[in-house]
């Protein structure tokens, strides 16, 4: 179990390092918020999988406020670049 933990913590680790590269490399404001969305992804996988190997799920309600953040972050961008053309 040990072994596919770290496994998974490096694979998001990579997916983490990419979103981040594309959050300051992003040539528009909308892939930086795309980005910051799967950091948000990024980050309750791996609560999750902590979670898991604990087998401690006092931790779920953190997955409940980020999924919520998560949510809340991507409707109120699309509103806000709904009204833009370019």
């Amino acid at each position: 179990m040990n072994v596919v933990y770290l496994v998974t913590l490096g694979l998001l680790a990579c997916g983490a390092a990419a979103a981040l590269y594309r959050v300051g490399r992003g040539p528009s404001m909308l892939d930086r918020a795309v980005a910051l969305d799967v950091l948000t992804s990024l980050s309750m996988c791996g609560v999750g999988a902590f979670a898991v190997v604990t087998d401690d799920y006092s931790d779920l309600p953190i997955l409940l406020v980020l999924s919520l953040l998560g949510f809340v972050g991507s409707v109120s961008l699309a509103r806000f670049f709904s009204g833009r053309s370019r």
